[in-house]
């Protein structure tokens, strides 16, 4: 392929699922609408938190920030993606390539904090009720978000201009339907050892010890639960927390797993379908697992269409 200079690239092309044609048509056909529900679910969660005041709390300030970031997590590659569905055109531009790259390490990263974030928020609500309004007041809410997306958008400052900048001796087949990490720093074509260290060492701060304090969280939030006399109100903590476990366990089991492959050709296909299912799929549940379990937000929801249909009926 020679040794032309990258900077001169105009274009990636995203092999994606090429191989696959049949396959393609069917996942525009999944993919299409679950984007959009994934845009109406999200953006009532968002829509219902702000407009009702009995959702003003840290709870659902948290939850607002969480779907906002699945908004725009899976904005940033999803139409890229049902674009190259769609036809026989696979490229994406160097700009569009480098704008995926830093929006999903950025917002990727944000949400692992945040998802630690509001495992705090439950554990000071659980094992220190009486005064929880005084330690998540909504200063240290604000600090602690802003952390999260400071963290974020710090580690992909970091890693996308070192994985943008790799020589690849010309070489444009980017083997994903996304300009991921992993996979532009595997066309590189010079030894990588070191910017796969440093991915490791910032990926302990941004994914390991986030679990790690979700974890530790919920080891004593079931321990305040299990010493609760009421029935009542260890159903209620098991609604609240069970929804955002569910959340973790989905977000951070996919990527766990997807990263605990062996890197061989099957394996590079199976990331594929994992990355889409935590790119598409736990963004699309995360606004169900939050309503169907929780009687606040179908409480909200139900006065936000009353209030609705009484304005209409006034007009």
């Amino acid at each position: 392929m020679g040794t032309a200079n990258d900077s001169t690239f105009s274009h990636f092309i995203l092999v994606g699922f090429s191989d696959r044609p049949q396959l393609e048509r069917v996942l525009f056909a999944v993919i299409l609408p679950a984007y959009l529900l994934t845009l109406l679910g999200n953006s009532t969660i968002i829509l219902v938190s702000r407009l009702d005041p009995h959702l003003h709390t840290p709870m659902y300030f948290f939850l607002t920030h969480l779907s906002f970031l699945d908004l725009s997590f899976t904005s940033s590659s999803i139409p890229q993606l049902l674009y190259n569905l769609s036809g026989q055109d696979k490229t994406i531009s160097y700009v569009g390539c480098a704008l995926q790259l830093v929006l999903f390490l950025g917002l990727g990263g944000v949400e692992c904090l945040l998802l630690a974030v509001m495992a705090y928020d439950r554990f000071v609500a659980v094992c220190k009720p009486l005064h929880y309004m005084v330690i998540m007041s909504p200063r240290l809410c604000l600090i602690l978000v802003s952390l999260a997306w400071g963290c974020g958008v710090a580690n992909s400052l970091i890693m996308s201009p070192m994985t943008l900048w790799l020589p690849r001796c010309g070489y444009r087949r980017v083997d994903h339907f996304l300009c991921e990490m992993p996979a532009l720093i595997r066309m590189a074509c010079v030894n990588t050892a070191v910017i796969e260290g440093i991915a490791f060492i910032l990926a302990i701060g941004i994914v390991l010890s986030p679990l790690v304090f979700i974890l530790v969280s919920y080891v004593y939030i079931v321990r305040a639960v299990l010493s609760m006399q009421s029935s009542s109100g260890r159903h209620k903590v098991f609604n609240t927390c069970g929804s955002h476990l569910t959340v973790v366990s989905l977000f951070y089991g996919n990527i766990i797993y997807m990263y605990m492959q062996p890197g061989n050709s099957s394996s590079k296909d199976q990331g594929k379908f994992l990355t889409l299912f935590y790119n598409m799929v736990t963004p699309l549940l995360n606004p169900l697992i939050y309503t169907l379990r929780n009687k606040e937000v179908k409480g909200a929801l139900r006065r936000l269409i009353w209030r609705n249909v009484s304005l209409k009926e006034k007009l």
